[in-house]
């Protein structure tokens, strides 16, 4: 069984790349209900375990049982291509509850009474579920996503580039196993069998690490959208920033060192700053000067300026390594 999309050619240029805070809190209850699926969130779970039993996550769960349909109000696609949760939480928290209650309709869920006490109010049922996923984010998730969003956003520049540069061809054929491109449909290996158009809205792809490795999507009424597994998952909870080569930190300094080391994929200066453990500031201070040298150079991407080696600052690095 699949889903098949057909994208028209306006489609494919609409093609573009997104990640959600919203989407991988949700994907998480998941891995708190079977950690076994995902052995190498076993830092993150170790770490949270013992603050989960001040929290009331029984109604989540009914909403995200361990397998099947998960309720889509509660992982809308993100709008922009860096969403903060905030704004995520503000549109589920704006669902109508028309919507609400026909989506919960659909859970085969493991706990049919609240999810008729949920059916019977969705209006009622919409604010507390907000607020569960909130005290949820603050309680065991806000600490852990500068790290999570440091892996989401290696990916998707990554990927932008592999569009830019093989187009839908090359960008489908490395994103998983499961995804399928024909050049006119995108078939997606799936328990559901659906054939839908994109009426030229185009696809937002989505990484995630916490549904890795499996392949999710959505369609009408939401914005399509495919989520797909990150690439570095095992390099997630890897403790501190990559190492800084002896000669290379003797030559232009520890911080500096480490700075270019990290950047052999493109990233932003407040990625850096979580993965260094350095502030902001003084990540920009060293880009500043490693720019002035001519070994790292940034570029606007939106309202991001993304920093990228250059080719001399991939032969400094390369002769380190």
């Amino acid at each position: 069984m699949s889903i098949t999309w057909v994208l028209t050619p306006e489609d494919v240029a609409r093609i573009r790349f997104a990640f959600s805070p919203m989407w991988e809190l949700v994907a998480s209850l998941r891995t708190l209900q079977g950690p076994a699926r995902q052995s190498f969130h076993l830092p993150w779970l170790k770490a949270v375990r013992p603050l989960i039993d001040g929290l009331d996550l029984a109604e989540l769960f009914a909403l995200v049982p361990p397998s099947g349909y998960i309720a889509d109000f509660i992982t809308p696609p993100p709008d922009t291509p860096m969403p903060e949760f905030r704004a995520e939480l503000a549109r589920v928290r704006n669902t109508p509850p028309d919507v609400a209650r026909t989506e919960v309709a659909k859970i085969a869920g493991i706990d049919p009474a609240r999810l008729a006490r949920f059916a019977a109010d969705p209006e009622a049922g919409v604010a507390r579920v907000a607020d569960a996923l909130e005290r949820y984010w603050e309680t065991c998730f806000a600490e852990f996503w500068p790290r999570v969003y440091g892996l989401l956003e290696r990916d998707v520049l990554r990927r932008t580039r592999q569009l830019a540069q093989g187009g839908a061809r090359e960008l489908f054929a490395g994103l998983d196993p499961a995804v399928v491109w024909t050049g006119e449909r995108l078939l997606v290996d799936r328990t559901s069998c659906l054939q839908d158009k994109l009426y030229g809205d185009g696809l937002v792809l989505v990484p995630s690490a916490f549904w890795w490795p499996s392949v999710a999507v959505m369609s009408a009424p939401y914005q399509s959208m495919l989520v797909y597994p990150v690439l570095g998952i095992g390099t997630l909870w890897d403790e501190g920033p990559p190492p800084a080569p002896g000669a290379l930190a003797a030559l232009i300094g520890r911080s500096r060192a480490r700075i270019l080391v990290a950047l052999a994929e493109p990233s932003t200066t407040s990625a850096l700053a979580g993965r260094m453990e350095l502030t902001p500031g003084a990540v920009s201070q060293h880009l500043g000067v490693l720019s002035g040298g001519g070994l790292t150079v940034g570029m606007r991407v939106g309202k991001q300026v993304v920093y990228r080696r250059t080719p001399a600052g991939d032969m400094l690095a390369a002769g380190q390594a």
